[in-house]
């Protein structure tokens, strides 16, 4: 009897197992997706089939809400009213069906990053200067001396961050660009991670302005239009020249040779014989 009912459990597990792998995975978005200030209202949006009765929203791994679907509706809102530090983490969104009974796996993971703005934005310098040649090699350099954990290196255009680098002994750090290309232009400011917080972060800083400036063509070996008249010029004067040394030839050929058949003529002075 042991046996079967072990038996009866284990086939009970795997069908279980094989609808829940059937389920369609649901998706999380943030909105606003970025921006997110200490104190604002953000909303989680679970996107879910229809056929979804129970919504769950995880937080670090760990489950924060569970609620019931409006059946007419294909996704559920989590909605947070002036958010706070310990709201900064990572969200997963779970479904679960009832009939057939079965749970989805969890979405992927949408991370809340917020910006504290009682926190210093950091410093920003650029060297050697903000207009170069291609190809030159630039450093950008974030500075804050008591609260920065590690540095980003944003660029307008950008919807992340470029460039991420832990500070030095000073509180800064540095971000080289090598070879730097028209692409690279445009304008640059940091943020900097607060200490003790994994997606908590310091507001924007001031800016920097870099712009590439093309090389200028190197002038042409050969000397340039002028010159190349001139050879152009020449090579048709020698080419005339052989033309006519040519004809002049050909013109001296046949008069010889309508001289010679006169000579041949009767009546001609012929050949006269000794």
């Amino acid at each position: 009897m042991a046996p079967m009912a072990v038996a009866l459990i284990l086939g009970w597990w795997l069908v279980a197992a094989s609808r829940a792998q059937q389920l369609p995975q649901p998706s999380l978005s943030l909105h606003p997706s970025q921006g997110v200030s200490l104190g604002d209202t953000v909303t989680l949006r679970c996107h879910l089939p229809r056929m979804a009765a129970w919504v769950q929203l995880w937080l670090n791994g760990t489950l924060r809400f569970d609620k019931e679907k409006d059946k007419e509706q294909d996704a559920a809102e989590f909605s947070f009213a002036g958010v706070k530090q310990a709201d900064a983490v990572i969200y997963q969104c779970q479904y679960q069906r009832l009939a057939p009974a079965g749970t989805s796996e969890k979405s992927d993971p949408v991370k809340l990053v917020l910006t504290d703005h009682s926190y210093p934005p950091p410093g920003i310098s650029l060297s050697p200067k903000e207009h170069v040649e291609m190809g030159s090699n630039i450093t950008i350099q974030c500075c804050n001396k008591e609260y920065g954990a590690a540095f980003l290196l944003h660029k307008d255009g950008h919807s992340a961050p470029i460039q991420r680098e832990k500070p030095s002994v000073g509180g800064c750090a540095t971000f080289p660009l090598f070879g730097v290309t028209p692409a690279d232009s445009g304008t640059y400011r940091c943020s900097y991670r607060i200490g003790g917080s994994y997606l908590l972060f310091s507001p924007l800083g001031d800016n920097v302005t870099l712009e590439v400036i093309r090389r200028p063509a190197p002038p042409r070996v050969n000397g340039g239009p002028s010159r190349d008249l001139v050879a152009a010029v020449s090579g048709a004067c020698v080419a005339a020249i052989v033309i006519i040394i040519v004809l002049t030839a050909s013109l001296l050929l046949v008069a010889q040779r309508r001289q010679m058949q006169s000579d041949l003529r009767p009546g001609g002075q012929g050949i006269k014989w000794l």
